[in-house]
């Protein structure tokens, strides 16, 4: 039997590649005689940077950054196949990286400052997660690292509410040169009831109050873009993801923005993959109805069944409307619930042993 292993990560206890290995050995514990193939899975949202660095065999690079609150931070971004930079914008601007979050003056500089940093490598091919951002700057911090003077600006959101214009003029002329394709999952417009001031402002610490100032700076920012890029459009989808750094990188940079999941899978060729493969396994720390919009496992399933090909999942944990699943997988399985399941290695071999009596043809608790 040819398998390709594609399993996201459980979250809190192991990645991609852990839960990818941890099935590769249950696979070959049940028979030596199968091959298997591990790819990893991400849905560009945290973890993707580490799953694809790894997966890929690619390359880390460490560099200092501003952080969100204006101090130092050493972030990470990789690169694969030589030539495409992987950054996730929560390694400078994230909310992890402040105690308590100003969102206010938060800032999206030091996300520049890794799109720079790969630049001045050579590099011209740039994939970007998006989530996790403790910001709400419209990414203008991220714009300003790259050579866009905001006049009268200030960093962070607050800065919009002064800004009296805006000169595009020094641009990073290698940015001309480069593609740019975002992991972005979320479709909420700029600004209004919907925008990133209303939606993620409180979940980064914003006020009732601050939230309505923040809208209409946004707004302001907004007007003062079209003005110099007539086609920004406040009410494309996606650009009020990340605090407005989508509505940045799609009409300043001219980038792509596109489901997260769906380009982790184009970048790892797992349909490549799949087409020489007899099945997929895949999986995640918790499955439920709502994966079926977009997560990674099911999207890696639907490829499989275009093929058709078997795809088996394992789950952590399921929520409700799981069964709805069966929809794209031909079966799942949900590890035993055991002591210490989160530990590393409990989980490690939780799920080995759990592939291995699938295989084995061992009697399982299965859907």
């Amino acid at each position: 039997m040819k398998a390709t292993v594609a399993m996201d990560s459980f979250k809190g206890s192991l990645t991609s590649l852990e839960a990818g290995n941890a099935v590769k050995d249950g696979i070959l514990s049940a028979s030596s005689e199968h091959e298997v193939t591990i790819l990893p899975l991400a849905d560009g949202g945290e973890g993707t940077l580490e799953a694809l660095v790894e997966g890929l065999g690619g390359l880390y690079r460490s560099v200092e950054v501003t952080g969100p609150d204006g101090k130092k931070v050493t972030a990470r971004y990789g690169i694969v196949h030589g030539d495409t930079a992987i950054i996730e914008m929560a390694q400078a601007s994230g909310l992890p990286l402040v105690k308590e979050n100003d969102i206010l003056t938060a800032t999206t500089y030091g996300t520049g400052e890794l799109i720079r940093a790969a630049l001045d490598e050579g590099i011209r091919k740039f994939i970007i997660g998006i989530g996790g951002s403790a910001t709400n700057d419209g990414g203008t911090g991220m714009l300003e690292a790259l050579g866009v003077k905001f006049i009268n600006g200030a960093p962070g959101a607050i800065g919009l509410k002064t800004l009296t214009s805006i000169d595009v003029s020094n641009l990073d002329s290698r940015l001309k040169e480069s593609s740019f394709r975002i992991a972005c999952d979320v479709t909420n417009p700029l600004l209004g009831k919907n925008g990133c001031s209303h939606v993620y402002g409180p979940q980064k610490g914003a006020s009732q109050e601050q939230i309505e100032e923040m809208d209409m700076w946004m707004k302001s920012y907004a007007e003062l873009t079209g003005k110099i890029l007539p086609k920004a459009d406040p009410d494309f989808p996606g650009s009020g993801a990340a605090g407005g750094m989508g509505f940045a990188l799609k009409f300043y940079l001219d980038a792509e923005l596109v489901s997260g999941s769906k380009l982790v899978l184009e970048v790892t060729r797992l349909e490549e993959y799949i087409q020489k493969s007899d099945i997929l396994i895949t999986g995640e720390g918790r499955i439920d109805g709502q994966s079926l919009f977009g997560k990674g496992p099911v999207e890696a399933a639907r490829l499989a069944k275009k093929y058709g090909k078997a795809a088996v999942a394992f789950a952590g944990s399921e929520g409700p409307d799981a069964m709805l699943l069966l929809n794209v997988f031909d079966s799942y399985h949900i590890l035993p619930d055991v002591p210490d399941c989160m530990q590393k290695e409990v989980a490690y071999e939780n799920l080995k042993e759990t592939v291995r009596a699938h295989f084995a043809g061992i009697d399982l608790t299965s859907s």
